[in-house]
């Protein structure tokens, strides 16, 4: 009996042991890897000076007109993300991808990631750029702070452009878990998923060095500082812009995905959001949250269409 509980014993110490290694190799690979890759990130767009730090923007095409795109919440590297909407863009407009802080290759900020802070350096960033007539294009919880924006600078706006964008009434959802999602990057295991299972890092369809590009991008800023600050204040950023509205004259144009179940009354926000607008309209496309990864040609043809309409 004593030596079957000493074989039990030195079995629980090995598999501890096995455990503990394991955990370790994750973590230091993790730190050796983050190091390595921080020398591999190859830089793209400029950098400009907002608020006494840097901001990364992306700017392509010559046309007459401008668009600004906005990311959506998280989005590792929206210079990356939007670029099948960018190339579809640019012969016809010149395009500006803003990266805010903490997105892309832009810096960390210590202000807090409120509607009002990140509005005003969104538009520090175009200022910068000597940009001051636009049309803005944003997506998922860019309706949030584009709603914001174009109330404050509504001389600067010609138009206001949505893909599947987010809207005040649909309330800021459920947490999210910041703290599991921080240790499942800081312990090494979201690494370890990716390699895993690649699928892991969103993807638009692009070459595989801007693939590997994005992958790195990712891992860098997934559940940084910026990052985790701009989920908490979901609740009290849908708070600030729910008795806003699009102003009356404003041409507002948005692309839902059709049938989603993602949000209760998707369509039917929208349509509020739109009613008492001289120039609405809303349409619906199939897909899934990210239309401008795989619809960007049907997203920009049905765009310009409506832009011709206003004029």
């Amino acid at each position: 009996m004593k030596k079957a509980l000493f074989l039990l014993l030195k079995v629980v110490v090995v598999i501890i042991v096995l455990i503990a290694v394991f955990l370790a190799t994750v973590f230091t690979v993790n730190v050796v890897s983050n190091k390595l890759e921080k020398g591999k990130i190859e830089s793209y767009g400029q950098l400009i000076p907002v608020d006494g730090k840097n901001m990364n923007v992306m700017i392509q095409g010559q046309g007459e007109e401008t668009v600004v795109l906005l990311p959506g919440f998280g989005t590792a590297a929206p210079g990356i993300d939007f670029k099948p909407l960018v190339d579809e863009l640019s012969p016809f407009y010149k395009v500006v991808v803003i990266e805010p802080f903490g997105y892309g290759l832009s810096d960390i900020t210590e202000k807090e990631r409120t509607v009002d802070n990140i509005v005003s350096e969104l538009h520090e960033a175009l200022q910068q750029l000597k940009i001051d007539r636009y049309i803005l294009m944003g997506h998922s919880i860019s309706g949030i702070y584009g709603l914001d924006y174009v109330n404050k600078y509504k001389n600067e706006v010609s138009a206001f452009v949505g893909i599947d964008s987010s809207v005040p009434a649909q309330g800021a959802g459920e947490a999210l878990p910041t703290a599991a999602l921080k240790s499942l990057k800081q312990s090494g295991f979201f690494r370890l998923l990716v390699k895993i299972d690649p699928n892991q890092i969103l993807s638009p369809n692009v070459d595989d060095k801007t693939k590997e590009q994005n992958r790195m991008i990712t891992l860098k800023n997934m559940m940084n500082p910026n990052i985790i600050n701009e989920a908490e204040h979901f609740p009290s950023n849908f708070k600030a812009t729910e008795t806003l509205k699009f102003p009356k004259d404003l041409p507002v144009l948005f692309f839902l995905v059709k049938d989603t179940t993602d949000v209760e009354g998707w369509e039917a926000l929208h349509e509020d959001q739109i009613k008492d607008s001289l120039q609405g309209k809303m349409i619906l496309l199939e897909g899934d949250h990210y239309l401008h990864h795989t619809r960007s040609k049907e997203i920009v043809q049905n765009f310009r269409s409506f832009m011709n309409e206003t004029k």
